[in-house]
């Protein structure tokens, strides 16, 4: 058998292989796809409140400035200060948060579906061996990650660029404009360059992640020998397997051969085949075949039927015909019982004889 680890990996992975990747939660997944998600979401988000958000943060300065005069500042009240502060920013920012929130299951969710795996929180000695990490810095996926991070900023700059060199023009007007006409200005043009920027990462996430799951397929190939090995582990080694079978073949036999003298008669072909039949009207509504065989078998089955006085009767189309409809335990066929009962009766008479 040749080395498995000079086969090459050539075979798609096995769905065991999956699914026992799957449980280590090693999935395929592109952090560009969250990023491009959530900076969508998000920009969305503040489409729809963020007028909301900044005439609330409005009305709130003009409060406080209007009544900075009247308003005593004690060292104990700061705290409950800072909790107010903090609980009237959480809830003017919740919306555009939970959306986010939202978003960045929802990409997770979207490129591998629900994972649950502790496996990446055990504590390895490769997580803090240094010959690993350094090697992970010079690695190829290294290389790759460093390529994808500068493109992505050339990208983000050319964009940026591109929408802000008309807007220069527009820049030296603001002064005459009012506080609310430049924030309006600066705000829109922010989202502006924000959603073209986004929308370049929507682009290069979708390539990302057609390259993250072709790279997860490569890492899950396999050798030849290790189908194999997986098969025998699944299914078991054929040769174990086919003694096993070899076993219980000759268990069942030996059980089979153990009823013969409870039968009534022995329907032989004469020497290819031989079935035992027994009739139990208390139990049974038709003729029952509880042992049967070919060649070796049937001998053997004729023999036992001799030695404890069972009734062998020769019948060539019955017999064939019993072995090949009837499993052992079987009732046989309605189409069959007038020749079998012609034969029990028979058997019966010659009992009444004796």
């Amino acid at each position: 058998m040749a080395d498995e680890s000079f086969q090459e990996k050539t075979e798609q992975a096995t769905p065991r292989k999956r699914k026992e990747a799957r449980d280590k939660g090693n999935v395929p997944k592109s952090q560009e796809v969250n990023t491009a998600v959530v900076l969508i979401v998000g920009l969305v988000g503040l489409k729809f409140y963020g007028a909301k958000i900044l005439g609330h943060l409005s009305d709130l300065m003009t409060n406080v400035y209007t009544h900075l005069s009247t308003i005593e500042v004690e060292a104990a009240l700061i705290p409950e200060l800072a909790a107010n502060g903090g609980k009237f920013m959480a809830a003017l920012l919740a919306p555009v948060v939970g959306m986010i929130m939202l978003a960045g299951v929802g990409a997770n969710l979207l490129q591998s579906g629900w994972v649950f795996s502790s496996e990446p929180m055990k504590p390895t000695f490769n997580k803090i061996n240094p010959a690993k990490g350094l090697k992970k810095m010079f690695s190829g996926k290294s290389a790759v990650e460093l390529l994808k991070s500068v493109f992505k900023l050339l990208i983000i700059g050319v964009v940026g660029y591109v929408t802000l060199k008309d807007q220069v023009r527009i820049a030296p007007y603001l002064i005459e404009g009012t506080a609310g006409q430049i924030i309006s200005f600066i705000a829109a043009l922010g989202y502006k360059v924000s959603m073209r920027v986004a929308l370049v990462l929507v682009i290069l996430a979708a390539s990302d992640f057609a390259y993250q799951k072709f790279q997860y397929e490569k890492q899950l190939r396999m050798t030849k020998q290790e189908i194999k090995e997986e098969y025998k582990r699944t299914e078991g080694d054929p040769m174990v397997k086919s003694r096993i079978r070899s076993i219980q073949r000759e268990r069942a036999r030996k059980r089979m051969l153990a009823d013969v003298p409870t039968a009534d008669v022995v329907i032989t072909n004469p020497t290819h085949y031989a079935v035992a039949l027994k009739y139990d009207p208390e139990n049974h509504s038709a003729p029952v075949v509880v042992a049967k065989g070919a060649r070796l078998i049937a001998q053997k089955i004729k023999e036992i039927a001799r030695e404890h006085q069972v009734p062998v009767v020769e019948n060539k189309p019955l017999a064939r015909g019993l072995f090949a409809a009837v499993e052992v335990g079987g009732d046989i066929p309605y189409d069959m019982f007038k020749a079998v009962a012609e034969i029990l009766a028979y058997v019966y008479r010659l009992k009444k004889m004796k």
